[in-house]
């Protein structure tokens, strides 16, 4: 009775199915559908919660860029399936700590043209406004970092706190420069300088969970982990730049803990494992958990 019913039940379904695919007339002229995928990804750290906002994407020509000997960079990106220009991310970082809402980086707002500048959007889309980021923590002053702050001649987050190292807008006023300090419980400003002369980089800690945000510290993620001492023509001092990726690379490799980078591939969060002379990105594993 139950085989009967069954094969009974599949034939029915089987006829359905052949009349719901019987030639009809093609719609040939549905107008393709354009976006992309939501730009924020929101994860745990301890009792933090981090939430990465894309500001889009932009084409660089990183083969130009990238200063490596001849063949180096065009022989990396092809293990990777890349070829310049590649499409590069512009990502911020939002971590609530519970008494704080704090933004890493503004992305590019309007300075680098129509691909960019989705930060805002984003981060409403999250369930955040703009009124409600108490500090905003600049990597550097580079246009693709620090863009997102104005628009139209107005300050986009009217109640945060802006911070930034001394080197890059007169911020610290005192004890040569601070090389680490913590600006709100959990959130460490560390100096990476090389890339730009005040660049920062920011450790996020809670309940033993840890995450840095690397802000410029590396921009092409099929290069720069293979090959570490690959520099960028972006460096203002590549000699510096170069021993800085090196010892946060091998930092975070040994220590195991998050990092989230401004150009690696949105959302730009995961951890380094070392390989022979360089590392493999391995970044975190999706999940749609709140």
């Amino acid at each position: 009775m139950t085989r009967a019913l069954t094969r009974a039940t599949l034939a029915a379904t089987y006829a359905a199915v052949l009349a719901a695919t019987a030639p009809i007339a093609a719609h040939a002229d549905a107008p393709r559908a354009q976006g992309q995928a939501p730009g924020w990804y929101r994860m745990n750290l301890g009792k933090f919660q981090v939430t990465a906002l894309s500001d889009g994407t932009v084409a660089l020509p990183v083969d130009k860029l990238l200063q490596a000997k001849p063949g180096v960079v065009d022989g990396l990106l092809a293990k990777s399936y890349l070829k310049a220009p590649v499409e590069t991310s512009v990502n911020g970082y939002l971590i609530h700590t519970g008494t704080k809402l704090v933004l890493i980086d503004t992305g590019a707002a309007s300075l680098f043209g129509p691909t960019l500048g989705k930060l805002v959007g984003n981060l409403k889309a999250a369930g955040y406004t703009p009124e409600q980021v108490d500090e905003i923590y600049i990597t550097h002053m580079h246009p693709d970092h620090v863009g997102g702050l104005a628009a139209d001649g107005k300050i986009v987050f009217p109640n945060a706190t802006i911070r930034a190292d001394i080197r890059e807008g007169d911020f610290w006023l005192s004890k040569d420069n601070l090389d680490s300090e913590e600006l709100v419980p959990g959130i460490t400003a560390i100096n990476a300088r090389g890339h730009t002369p005040g660049h920062t980089i920011y450790a996020v800690e809670s309940e033993g969970n840890k995450l840095v945000v690397w802000g410029d510290l590396m921009h092409v993620a099929a290069v720069q982990f293979a090959m570490p001492s690959v520099t960028i023509a972006f460096d203002t001092d590549s000699k510096a730049a170069a021993p800085q990726r090196a010892k946060n690379y091998a930092d975070a490799a040994k220590k195991g803990y998050f990092v989230a980078v401004a150009h690696v591939s949105f959302p730009g969060i995961g951890k380094l494992r070392a390989d022979g002379k360089g590392y493999d990105w391995l970044p975190t594993n999706y999940t749609s958990a709140p």
